[in-house]
């Protein structure tokens, strides 16, 4: 008798999902969507799931985007030895995002080194969640992730958590901007499942994800508040920039982009400190990201040792044209050299 309801049970769930598969070609789709797999279709009434796009897959942009973050997180991780070679296959357990959120924040977290249950595996990816969401609390940030689509493979989801935290951290990492993907959403409606195509927006300009994920001060409020007293500091500063870079016949017009590469903080430095700096110290033509970061921590250790405080901006907020990192790093030169001829 056992072995009859079994068998019955199961030409149920067989026949079941045949007919959700007829109803699912049936259904009027926004857009012809990829072959669903069995646990796509076995959703419950009203619940719904969202699978990447396979175009989106193979999408140039959001390759690069995808290897900016694992060398990222290798880099970050290299004294753990970690090496992620695969964003899904290497974060669903919670194992690496653990080790890299210590790495971030400073702040041990409550759990076990090595978990092979899903359950346990569960856990800790809730105890990192929450987490990062209490970190990112105070910013309003969208949480577009969960513990069921990271642990499910979710390569979006993984993808604009690992952003979030590397917006909120200023990751020494230069994002492609404007990338986006298209992702299938997958509804249960009245035993009926309904795709649609949305397009999900992962990285915009690089200004403006610097946007929230450092504290608000004085040129805060002049970029949103006047930004006509705002050109009066920068017409100030350039001033003050030119009387001292026109002695090597350079002139500046824009500060976010002409300071981008440290160059000419490291000549500026020079010239306020009355010595001359030797080339073999910075890349006069610097082409990598990584070079023009040299630049500016290189300046930014002359600035030190001429007596100045350590700018609070990152040598990569310069290099990433981050309007409020140079005006700050500007501003402290001009306030304790403007009398310099």
């Amino acid at each position: 008798m056992a072995g009859l309801l079994c068998g019955t049970k199961k030409r149920r769930q067989v026949s079941d999902l045949q007919a959700e598969g007829k109803n699912t070609i049936n259904a009027p789709l926004l857009h012809p969507g990829p072959e669903l797999l069995p646990e796509d279709m076995l959703l419950e009434e009203n619940s719904e799931k969202t699978i990447l796009d396979p175009t989106s897959r193979e999408d140039l942009n959001f390759k690069d985007l995808q290897k900016v973050l694992i060398d990222w997180i290798n880099s970050e991780l290299e004294e753990d030895r970690i090496i992620v070679k695969d964003l899904e296959e290497d974060l669903y357990d919670g194992q690496v995002l653990q080790k890299l959120f210590e790495k971030l924040s400073g702040h041990k977290l409550n759990v076990a080194e090595v978990t092979q249950s899903e359950i346990g595996q569960k856990q800790k990816l809730q105890t990192v969640l929450e987490a990062v969401n209490g970190v990112l609390r105070p910013l309003d940030w969208s949480t577009e992730w969960s513990v069921d689509s990271i642990h499910s493979k979710n390569l979006v989801s993984i993808v604009y958590l690992l952003l979030a935290l590397a917006i909120y951290y200023v990751a020494p990492i230069r994002l492609p901007e404007h990338v986006s993907v298209k992702v299938i959403v997958i509804k249960k409606k009245e035993g009926i499942l309904q795709t649609a195509h949305v397009t999900k927006q992962l990285t915009s300009t690089t200004t403006d994800m610097m946007i929230g994920r450092s504290e608000r001060d004085a040129f805060d409020t002049l970029l949103d508040h006047a930004p006509d007293k705002l050109n009066v500091v920068k017409t100030s500063l350039i001033t003050f920039v030119n009387k001292h870079l026109n002695k090597l016949n350079l002139e500046v017009t824009e500060l976010e982009s002409q300071f981008a590469d440290g160059v000419y903080l490291v000549l500026l430095m020079g010239l306020l400190e009355n010595y001359f700096v030797p080339l073999y110290n910075f890349y006069l033509t610097p082409e990598s990201f990584e070079q023009k970061v040299h630049n500016v921590s290189f300046a930014f250790e002359l600035m030190q040792d001429g007596g100045l405080q350590k700018p609070k901006a990152r040598p990569e907020d310069v290099v990433n044209l981050n309007l409020k990192s140079t005006l700050r790093v500007l501003y402290n030169l001009f306030t304790n050299y403007k009398n310099s001829e």
